[in-house]
């Protein structure tokens, strides 16, 4: 938690007022006793007239005025505080996510870092609002009763300094035990959160294959796991307050008794023993509140070291300090590379060595799992490699600035995605001053205009979270539109052509071919009619580079190309009568 008090450093201020305003509040609270004792000794029992009952009262009135206006003034600054904390603690977490490669978020996983960045932010957040709140008020109340008890009798004083003593081993004892379960508890959740993604995000493919039941019956043993656990740590938390209550009614009881005998022999007043009464009843209000603090504060150091995890964690890929350039021959080359997730028995890439020329366009072709998405992964370093070198301009995409690096790269991936805004929005993605000019021409490149032609309000219409309100080969079009208007000097489409009929992806590719800027184009597929006039096409199977070479070249050398291309030119043959 110590690392992340940084993020208090610009409400400085209000985390210094807020705890100020309690202390003033509290020392508001710790007169009343005595007043009430005075009206009890001097007002009624010493005759004093209810003239001094009407005035001591006022004083108490005042008082709480006082206590309300510092109370509220408290509550105020420490909101701030809190809330300002979270924000920023939020942002440089979402840059830290950011800054993250794609073999370490493959790692954390989705679910993870949404619960860091709602559930576990909020907590803390949470945690800090009651610590600028209570973390001082409650412990001077609870002293600064005993030391009243002790102004007006040390006796009396005796029993709340054991009472408190006792309450300090009970109240810590539970916190230690607490803070290790709740972490756990946390990490329950995570698994919950994770389910509950992915039926939502795989509905349509579990009830293709009538697989609801086998869910809910995972989300139900996950989710009771997790409600076991947090009835286990809640039912240790909820012992404080008995605990306390017991503990406090047994100093009660014994304070009275001892003040009876005190009364009896002249030495205490009754108003001293009301005042007594009273100030241990501010104790238990006040431990009531610290017992509820503590479990807040204990959720909140489990979050925060979970938080810390991600905040501390390193990228994996790095630029290098320095940056050897070599002579290019190439604009591209890959020598040798081998690239494996998450240290697995075997190399998703083995030996991968070939050259591309600017302006040429590149197939790449392979079976389900063969690494197609894998390889232009590595042209704008999105995973590092685990042997050999990725070169573009001679120059190892290692040691090259990753901004700089997808800076000149236009990428569209499988799956589609929009954000949310308006198709002006979600092209000015690639180029933020991107004029209407610039992106009409390239909707049109992406055989996108009978989009923006069918809709009410063109390139001002909504697009929905996600790009719901388009078909797949709607969304894949814009994808593409949005990657050509930054033009950039390479443009990989991973498969975001799959939706496109054969007469709109035969336009496309021949719009790309008429681009002015001539781009450097990898195309991966599973269409051979997709590639097939590429300058070169690679062939992947299980990893490894099989063929390499351009169609008619693939055809005669390559058995695997040759039975993709004649098993989806029989299917084209029967789909346009032969």
């Amino acid at each position: 938690m110590q690392k992340l008090l940084k993020y208090l450093k610009n409400y400085k201020l209000q985390s210094i007022l807020a705890p100020l305003f309690k202390l003033l509040e509290a020392a508001f609270e710790l007169f009343v006793p005595l007043i009430v004792s005075a009206i009890i000794d001097r007002g009624i029992s010493g005759g004093a007239g209810w003239q001094y009952i009407v005035y001591a009262c006022l004083i108490l009135i005042g008082l709480g005025a006082l206590g309300l206006v510092s109370a509220v003034a408290a509550q105020y600054f420490a909101a701030r505080a809190a809330v300002g904390f979270s924000k920023e603690l939020r942002h440089d977490l979402f840059s830290k996510m950011q800054s993250l490669s794609y073999a370490d978020i493959d790692g954390l996983g989705t679910s993870k870092m949404i619960t860091r960045m709602t559930s576990d932010v909020n907590q803390i957040q949470s945690g800090v609002n009651l610590v600028l709140r209570l973390f001082m008020r409650s412990p001077f109340i609870v002293f600064g009763a005993m030391v009243m008890a002790f102004i007006i009798n040390v006796t009396a004083g005796g029993v709340f300094a054991v009472a408190i003593a006792v309450l300090c081993v009970v109240v810590f004892g539970i916190m230690l035990i607490s803070i290790p379960l709740y972490k756990k508890s946390q990490g329950k959740l995570d698994k919950v959160t994770t389910s509950t993604r992915e039926t939502l995000t795989g509905a349509r493919v579990l009830r293709a294959f009538c697989k609801e039941e086998d869910e809910i019956k995972k989300y139900n043993a996950r989710n009771e796991d997790l409600t076991k656990s947090q009835k286990f740590v809640g039912t240790i938390s909820a012992l404080m307050n008995p605990l306390t209550y017991a503990i406090i009614n047994a100093a009660i009881i014994v304070l009275i008794y001892v003040g009876a005998i005190k009364v009896d022999g002249g030495v205490l007043s009754q108003g001293n023993v009301v005042a007594l009464y009273n100030y241990m009843s501010q104790i238990l209000v006040e431990l009531i509140k610290l017992a509820n603090l503590i479990i807040t504060v204990t959720k909140s150091f489990a979050c925060a070291g979970r938080v810390n995890e991600i905040l501390d964690m390193q990228p994996s890929i790095k630029s290098a300090a320095e940056s050897v350039v070599q002579e290019a021959k190439h604009f591209i080359e890959f020598n040798n590379v081998c690239v494996n997730y998450g240290n697995a028995s075997v190399d998703a890439l083995r030996d991968i060595s070939f050259t591309v020329d600017k302006g040429q366009t590149i197939g790449i072709i392979g079976g389900t799992g063969a690494g197609k998405t894998t390889l232009v992964n590595m042209i704008p370093h999105f995973y590092d490699v685990r042997s050999g070198e990725v070169l573009i301009d001679g120059q190892n995409v290692n040691s090259i600035d990753g901004e700089a690096l997808r800076d000149r790269c236009g990428i569209v991936p499988q799956r589609a995605v929009l954000f949310k805004g308006t198709i002006r929005e979600n092209m000015q993605w690639g180029k933020n001053d991107a004029t209407d000019e610039e992106i009409n021409e390239a909707i049109i490149s992406a055989q996108a205009d009978d989009v923006i032609l069918s809709k009410d309000y063109g390139l001002d219409e909504e697009v929905e979270q996600g790009g719901k309100n388009f078909s797949g080969g709607q969304r894949q079009r814009l994808t593409i539109a949005r990657a050509l208007v930054k033009k950039p000097e390479i443009l990989i489409l991973d498969d975001s052509a799959s939706a496109l009929d054969y007469a709109t992806d035969a336009n496309l590719r021949k719009s790309l071919k008429e681009l002015d800027y001539n781009p450097t184009v990898f195309i991966v597929s599973q269409r051979t009619s997709s590639i097939k006039h590429a300058d070169k096409i690679i062939v992947l199977d299980g990893g490894k580079m099989i063929g390499c070479g351009t169609h008619d070249e693939l055809l005669k050398t390559c058995e695997v190309y040759k039975e993709i291309h004649y098993s989806q030119f029989e299917k084209e043959e029967v789909r346009y009568g032969g």
